[in-house]
């Protein structure tokens, strides 16, 4: 089995879910031929150099898991898109592109985060390109610690003021958008998360069925999909 999971936005503020995942990491997970990580893993991520000893225990604990057999791998999200090349190898994650497909069992799967699919969103999507130019991150990563923190902190908070205002409609995905990831890859089946939306959605692309699996968020419960060669289920589970 493939295992995948998204946005536990883990913090020291939430040492439950931080246990939840750790429980997950040593248990479930060694069963999985493989397990994916689609972005969101931390709350906010203002660079490798951050020495909040929460991000130390969690590349030690996935790189357990990896020299265990089970490889993992990771999509950046929105809220730890700045996870850089040092925690890859601390942790052993092998990072991939924002859009990959994989042929799992028969089935070719598109999988991303779930933030480029928010199209009606055109304040989010405007903001995401800015922060994604190479040379903003250089500068921002460039900035003293204290000062990152500051910028995120102000970053958070005018994000959180934004999303009041905002349908929940507008920060879902844009069903067109869905139809479209699907055709350029030519493929029926899209995992993704970002949402917070657990839901196994049918749907109709390249003239045939196909199906988009969403991601639930790990607020008071875990949230997986498990991929094997006779199903595609998604699970939630207690931490």
């Amino acid at each position: 089995m493939i295992l995948f999971i998204a946005d536990l936005h883990l913090c020291s503020e939430e040492p439950a879910i931080t246990a939840g995942f750790l429980r997950f990491l040593a248990g479930t997970a060694r069963e999985a031929q493989a397990l994916y990580i689609l972005g969101d893993l931390f709350e906010a991520w203002i660079g490798d150099d951050d020495p909040e000893p929460l991000h130390g225990e969690i590349a030690l604990a996935i790189k357990d898991l990896v020299d265990s057999g089970v490889p993992c791998f990771f999509i950046h999200g929105n809220r730890d898109f700045l996870l850089g090349k040092r925690f890859a190898r601390l942790s052993g994650m092998t990072p991939l592109p924002e859009e990959k497909v994989l042929d799992l069992y028969g089935r070719r799967i598109l999988i991303l985060h779930g933030d480029t699919l928010c199209t009606d969103d055109a304040g989010y999507q405007a903001f995401r390109r800015k922060v994604h130019q190479p040379w903003l991150q250089r500068l921002f990563l460039a900035l003293p610690l204290f000062m990152r923190k500051r910028v995120a902190a102000r970053m958070r908070a005018g994000s959180k003021a934004a999303n009041s205002s905002k349908t929940l409609a507008i920060m879902d995905v844009n069903q067109q958008a869905v139809i479209d990831a699907l055709t350029r890859y030519q493929v029926q089946w899209m995992i993704h998360g970002h949402t917070h939306r657990p839901e196994i959605h049918p749907l109709t692309a390249n003239d045939k069925p196909a199906f988009r699996c969403v991601l639930g968020a790990w607020h008071t419960r875990g949230s997986m999909i498990k991929v094997t060669p006779e199903n595609v289920e998604l699970i939630p589970f207690d931490f």
